[in-house]
């Protein structure tokens, strides 16, 4: 039997009293793209800050290849080696160079040497047509081009896995199709993903399977044309026809 790259069993998460994450189940196989939605506080990016080792969680397990990531087996330099994470807010360190930025990890976590994490580097930004931009500053960037820096830098360790949370929040509505774009060539190269969106469209067309999240559970999952056609369950019924009304599906 194939293990799961990541598997989520029984993940339970409280903020305080509040239970926000209720004993969640999902297997997201090696190379397979799975898109999280919802309405915003149903959990979803807990759920992947969580499996980022991000935020602790107070019940069940997260594993990578079979290793639980909170266990000695998983130390932190590893998981952050074989777990990239890109949030809708880049993150950049804006006195550091594009190029300084994505080795920074590989150089300083990972000890990489400074010419083969630069190769490595350059070869990522070119993939995502950000070579050019390698020795600007990111107040130089458009939004979206520092969204793409951001990916290229959480691909700079080779990751197994990269979680990506709302990537596309912050940008203006014609920037938001390059980044989307990148995305999808990561899908075609292979990349294993979790994805959290509100870009239903995108979620329909890159995702192998979408899960709809409310109140912390997971209530419906199927693949996307599945879910978005034909959905079984009354919550994700009433979520989408929303989701049409406002002209996003």
């Amino acid at each position: 039997m194939t293990v799961p790259r990541l598997q989520v069993k029984s993940l339970t998460k409280y903020y305080g009293q509040t239970l926000v994450l209720h004993s969640i189940d999902l297997d997201i196989a090696e190379h397979e793209v799975v898109c999280l939605i919802g309405a915003s506080g149903s959990g979803k990016s807990t759920m992947l800050r969580c499996a980022g080792r991000l935020v602790e969680y107070d019940h069940g397990q997260i594993l990578l290849d079979g290793v639980d990531i909170a266990s000695e087996e998983m130390p932190e330099a590893e998981l952050r080696r074989r777990v990239g994470i890109v949030f809708q807010s880049y993150n950049l360190f804006p006195t550091m160079t594009v190029l300084d930025n994505v080795t920074l990890a590989p150089r300083k976590v990972h000890k990489t040497d400074r010419a083969v994490a630069e190769s490595r580097a350059r070869e990522l930004l070119e993939l995502l047509e950000m070579d050019e931009f390698a020795d600007a500053y990111p107040d130089r960037l458009s939004g979206g081009q520092q969204q793409r820096v951001a990916i290229v830098r959480a691909m700079a360790t080779n990751p197994d896995v990269l979680l990506l949370d709302e990537v596309t929040a912050a940008l203006d509505p014609e920037l938001i199709g390059g980044v989307l774009k990148v995305i999808s060539d990561l899908k075609a190269s292979g990349m294993t993903m979790m994805i959290v969106t509100h870009e239903m469209g995108f979620a329909k067309e890159v995702a192998d399977r979408v899960c709809f999240l409310d109140e912390g559970r997971i209530v419906e999952e199927a693949p996307p044309a599945e879910l978005f056609s034909d959905p079984k369950e009354p919550r994700t019924q009433q979520f989408l026809q929303r989701i049409i009304e406002a002209g996003r599906l």
